[in-house]
């Protein structure tokens, strides 16, 4: 007796939309299983993970702080996987663009400047892009596999801001912790309001939101990276140069992750410190997907993954918790939204061997 998947004839594409919330309610009673398995009233416990953290608008505006960074490393993912350009770089290139950004801040330029914030997010950007078009030039030049490069990279980006923080960045007046000295105020993101967080980085979220959406839907451009995700060798026969339009992709990729990571040491944090990023460019790879890709469904699936990360840290704090349960719902929801994929692209189908040669195969559920 063996399962085989067969493609289905016609996908519906109502269903492929319909897989991340499936995905979703399945994750939600894994979750409830687990908690109840390790003692926990499971409304309770959910309550605490999805509706405590945001039951007041100081909440409402630290969802708003944690959905930042994720979106911005998740649109610039949905524009290199429309291409089948499987960035994994993300975090390293969030990353980096904390520490040129932090490196500029208080090395190199006058923090009393007017031009101090544009430069510093500048340069973060532009580092983060330049971490990615690495990825770019051992793909395009060497033909190394983008999957394995982008995700060594991440820890070569890791190790040399530890480097940093332990080093040439660590502030002397610190008490010796690894962090940098504090951002002056010309370098910091303005607040939006006086009782939150929240800072002019959410408007820099909204454009690229908008900017990722036209390029991918409305621009020629966008029209030729789609084309060679889903068949190079036809881009090649009208004309479309692979090189170039993998180098965009991983350049836009990059230049997204590094204004995230930019705009968390000039927004909530004010410093470099080796935390910048509890995995928001990891997270991001599964709001994308969660996103199908699309610009305003990476919106709401940034908004889910933020909810987690808040709700992570509350359940720490108030039911002992640990903190991995937060990476635990998102391998979950991971997990389910690739079964749900599956089924929804293939038929399971059962063949029972009668001897050696007699086979019967049937779709699984048929009558």
């Amino acid at each position: 007796m063996l399962l085989s998947l067969e493609p289905r004839g016609q996908q519906s594409r109502a269903m492929l939309w319909c897989s991340p919330l499936l995905a979703a309610l399945l994750t939600l009673g894994c979750g409830s299983l687990l908690f109840i398995a390790l003692g926990h009233d499971p409304l309770l416990t959910l309550h605490t993970l999805l509706i405590a953290p945001i039951s007041d608008l100081y909440g409402v505006s630290e969802l708003m702080i944690k959905t930042l960074p994720i979106l911005l490393c998740a649109l610039g993912l949905a524009v290199a996987y429309q291409a089948r350009i499987w960035n994994i770089g993300a975090e390293g290139q969030l990353l980096l663009g904390a520490l040129a950004g932090s490196a500029l801040a208080v090395n190199v330029i006058d923090l009393q400047s007017r031009w101090a914030l544009v430069l510093i997010l500048l340069c973060g950007t532009l580092a983060g892009a330049a971490w990615g078009g690495l990825t770019a030039w051992l793909r395009t030049h060497f033909n190394a596999n983008e999957i394995l490069t982008s995700i060594m990279l991440n820890y070569i980006a890791l190790n040399l801001l530890l480097y940093c923080v332990h080093g040439p960045l660590k502030d002397p007046a610190g008490y010796n912790f690894p962090e940098s000295a504090m951002l002056g105020d010309a370098s910091r993101l303005p607040l939006l309001t006086e009782d939150g967080r929240v800072h002019a980085g959410v408007y820099f979220a909204l454009l690229a939101l908008v900017a990722v959406w036209v390029l991918l839907q409305k621009s020629f451009v966008g029209f030729q990276i789609k084309v060679l995700g889903l068949d190079k060798r036809a881009a090649g026969f009208v004309g479309f140069r692979e090189k170039p339009l993998i180098w965009l992709a991983l350049l836009i990729s990059g230049g997204l992750a590094g204004l995230a990571g930019v705009c968390e040491v000039t927004g909530p944090l004010g410093q470099l410190v080796p935390q910048v990023s509890p995995g928001y460019g990891y997270a991001a790879i599964t709001v994308a997907f969660l996103g199908r890709l699309n610009p305003l469904g990476i919106l709401f699936a940034s908004l889910l993954m933020a909810l987690l990360y808040l709700g992570g840290e509350q359940a720490q704090m108030t039911l002992n918790l640990p903190l991995a349960i937060t990476q635990l719902f998102q391998g979950m929801m991971l997990f389910f939204l690739l079964a749900c994929d599956v089924l929804i692209l293939y038929r399971p189908r059962l063949a029972v061997r009668w001897g050696r040669r007699n086979t019967v195969v049937a779709p699984i559920g048929a009558h």
